[in-house]
């Protein structure tokens, strides 16, 4: 059955040096009310008291009338309004125990957006024109809108590349894929993204590896400007475009893995990494980071709650490499060198292949057991006449499609959920 969702659709665009120098001030502005406001609101916090949001927008407007901030009125005031409610929407999650305190915008490394609403901006048979504006924005419309929508907002950014970009918030019909009788269970690495349970193993292109001396060779040439010059802000675009161009290949890949899965799979069965440890080992670590598991993992995540996909979450700590995918034995080390073994079974694996079959199977199992009975692969110890002892231990795997949701989430305290939930910084 079909479903209506909010869906964004980002362009890119090119303004005119009048439009480029207003969004540029609207961007500062932006910035400097949410600084503003939150220093407001942290000087209220220590004296006990809460601030709404009405009381921060009637402090805005007294800010207007002041000469030191007088020029606040040279820009739309929707954009201020919207960051007066991102901020209201940050304290909210942090009284709700969601996120941390919310912290001020810095001027170097702050994302440079400001939103428009319905009120700022006019959307006309493809002609986009802001408030404040009076010719529309150069936009290169790479794909159409859905038939009849209307922004409900348009968010226009700039990144550290110098790339403008404007992103339309509509609303879309999505149609579930045709029911699959499939599952398939992901293991993901870094020789390969992801293995497979079927044997087949994606590779991974490891993007930052293949452009990593041009990215040095950037980098050495920025060391060697004096800070503040003309030309360290060109050598430092440069670095820019490189990165940029190592984050948009490696985000296509992911998007075109994870659509293939979605498309072909009904049941996608994942491990639950906590990349932040994983990132402890600095032998792996860059490694870690360019194969970005965590991308990749909210893709499935809304692309299956799209699709009608059902997602399984297992827990980070079932021995998915240890154990054997034929006898269920569970070998007592299992070191990262070590690609193939065989069991004392007989069976020979592949540590990647093997690792994603048990994956799938502890995926399986759970959702025949959603009522909550033990179902976690059972940890086996050989004895002398050869016959494994089973050893009960409780359930420790999560299933369900989680939201389509890329903030941080609270990790789930019982062992069975009835929804994956994983922290944004620290699953894949």
């Amino acid at each position: 059955m079909a479903q209506l969702v909010k869906r964004a659709f980002k362009y890119r665009f090119y303004p005119t040096p009048e439009q480029a120098e207003e969004l540029a001030r609207t961007f500062g502005c932006v910035r400097l009310v949410y600084n503003r406001a939150l220093e407001e609101r942290t000087r209220a916090y220590a004296e006990g008291r809460k601030v709404s949001y009405v009381e921060s927008s009637a402090t805005l407007t007294q800010w207007k009338r002041t000469e030191e901030l007088g020029f606040l009125t040279q820009v739309s005031s929707v954009p201020l309004q919207q960051a007066l409610r991102h901020l209201q929407a940050a304290f909210a999650n942090f009284f709700a125990k969601r996120a941390k305190y919310p912290t001020f915008k810095s001027r170097k490394k702050s994302r440079l957006s400001a939103e428009y609403t319905r009120s700022a901006f006019t959307y006309r048979k493809g002609r986009l024109t802001l408030a404040k504006m009076d010719t529309p924005l150069a936009v290169v419309w790479s794909r159409s809108l859905p038939k009849g929508a209307q922004p409900s907002t348009v968010t226009v950014s700039r990144d550290a590349a110098g790339r403008w970009w404007v992103s339309l918030l509509c609303e879309d019909t999505i149609h579930p894929h045709d029911p699959a009788e499939n599952a398939v269970g992901v293991d993901a690495g870094i020789t390969a993204l992801a293995t497979l349970s079927t044997g087949e193993k994606i590779a991974n292109p490891r993007h930052e590896r293949t452009d990593r001396r041009k990215l040095a060779k950037a980098q050495r040439a920025l060391a060697r400007k004096e800070k503040g010059s003309a030309n360290r802000a060109k050598a430092r675009l440069r670095v820019a475009k490189v990165y940029a161009r190592i984050v948009d290949r490696r985000r296509d890949h992911l998007h075109k893995v994870s659509t293939r899965l979605v498309r072909e799979t009904q049941v996608i069965a994942v491990e639950n990494l906590t990349v932040r440890n994983l990132l402890k080992n600095h032998r792996l670590a860059r490694a870690i980071c360019d194969a970005s598991w965590r991308e990749l993992r909210s893709m499935l995540e809304y692309k299956a709650a799209w699709y009608g996909r059902e997602l399984v979450v297992v827990d980070r700590w079932f021995p998915s490499s240890k154990r054997c995918s034929a006898c269920g034995t569970i070998q007592p080390s299992m070191p990262l060198n070590v690609r193939t073994w065989q069991c004392a079974c007989g069976a020979s694996h592949d540590r990647d292949v093997n690792a994603a079959k048990n994956i799938l199977a502890a995926g399986l199992a759970e959702r025949r057991n959603a009522c909550g009975a033990d179902v976690r692969p059972q940890q086996e110890s050989t004895s002398s006449t050869g016959q494994s002892a089973v050893k009960q231990e409780p359930s420790r795997v999560t299933v369900g499609t989680p939201p389509r949701s890329r903030g941080g989430g609270c990790q789930a305290r019982s062992w069975i959920s009835s929804r994956s939930v994983a922290p944004a910084a620290t699953g894949w």
